[in-house]
């Protein structure tokens, strides 16, 4: 028999309390590492028995022998006639377990114990890192820049937590310099052999919606609802909402006395243009809403092409309603699930001769 010795199982009870381990996984998983370290110590195949006395502290080591009449395999059988010199009452086809104490295992044991724990310690971190950060998915986080590792940077979120920020989940031109504190959306979290994976985002609608939540208190309290986001990050959004109380304007109160609130959203996303306008249940006021901050003269509906519409604007609004590359209203299209084909109004004029009498200037051709 050997021994950890008391100390040590009080040191591990506590180092269990501690990190909210289980006890009893922990020393199992103690038995089932010393198992395979005394099968590499022993030369052989044998079978064996570890157990670790929670009280004492205390190593028993048994190998395993079943009894049969002729021995095939030595490191796992046993006559009837040599089994009896262990265990009188032992008989043909039972399991003998033959007591083991092997010189310096105990240095060995004690060695695979720490690792044990170490390497449990670390499994169960990782696990409350996971279950921690699983149920934050879609949330909004602080963190702060750390480095940047190949293509991602490198978020620390806790002392002890660090987070990814792929390059495609990065705003265009924004600058992420170590030390720079900055809120972040939950994209993903997997769960690998080194421990939970951590994705986050800058360009997630998610994050406006959740900047919103915080600056705009009519949100929160769900007297205005958002219907629907989608961005361009760090360069253009566009967000539909819908109010619930009808004394209450969801732009107005979006945009905030001088435009102090959505300011306040905008300058966490590098200064992103934010349109907020009115979500509508016509298909076709919406999509009008949706061109802003360009003035629609006319919306009409495609004949024979389902969700399509023509956006009639007037020459001095065509360069807004398109925006830059098409931003404006391809963000528009993306928001109302409709495709969108903007066209110029030709100005009102006065009819001339020529109009009037068109008939007879086409007789004098």
């Amino acid at each position: 028999m050997m021994r950890l010795g008391r100390e040590f199982i009080e040191a591990l009870d506590a180092l269990a309390e501690q990190r909210g381990l289980d006890i009893d996984v922990v020393i199992a998983t103690m038995e089932s590492a010393m198992q395979s370290a005394y099968n590499k110590y022993q030369p052989g195949e044998q079978e064996t028995e570890i157990k670790i006395d929670h009280e004492t502290g205390d190593i028993t080591i048994h190998e395993l022998r079943k009894v049969v009449e002729t021995v095939e395999d030595v490191d796992k059988e046993i006559t009837l006639d040599d089994a009896l010199n262990y265990d009188p009452n032992i008989e043909l086809g039972d399991t003998l377990r033959i007591e083991r104490n092997p010189t310096n295992f105990g240095r060995i044991a004690a060695q695979t114990a720490r690792q044990v724990i170490a390497q449990k310690l670390r499994d169960e971190e990782r696990k409350l890192v996971y279950s921690a950060f699983a149920d934050r998915v879609g949330d909004m986080i602080n963190g702060t820049i750390y480095k940047t590792e190949g293509d991602d940077i490198i978020v620390r979120i806790n002392d002890k937590t660090d987070a990814e920020l792929p390059r495609r989940e990065r705003i265009n031109g924004e600058r992420y310099n170590p030390g720079n504190v900055m809120k972040f959306y939950v994209l993903d979290v997997k769960q690998k052999s080194r421990g939970p994976k951590i994705i986050l985002s800058r360009t997630h609608p998610g994050l406006l919606k959740k900047l919103m939540e915080l600056e705009i208190p009519e949100i929160q309290q769900g007297i205005i609802e958002i219907r629907n986001i989608v961005r361009d990050g760090g360069a253009r959004a566009k967000v539909a909402l819908s109010s619930l109380d009808p004394n209450v304007d969801p732009v107005g109160a979006c945009i905030g006395n001088g435009g102090l609130r959505i300011r306040a959203i905008s300058s966490a996303l590098k200064d992103e243009k934010i349109d907020v306008l009115v979500y509508s249940n016509d298909p076709l006021v919406y999509i009008k809403n949706a061109m802003l901050p360009a003035q629609v003269a006319k919306v009409e509906p495609v004949v024979d092409h389902e969700r399509e519409a023509n956006v009639h604007v007037y020459q001095d609004q065509l360069s807004l309603a398109i925006g830059k590359a098409g931003q404006n209203v391809r963000l528009a299209a993306k928001l109302t699930g409709w495709k969108i084909n903007v066209t110029p109004v030709e100005p009102d004029r006065m009819p001339t001769l020529k109009d009037i009498f068109h008939d007879v200037f086409e007789d004098e051709k």
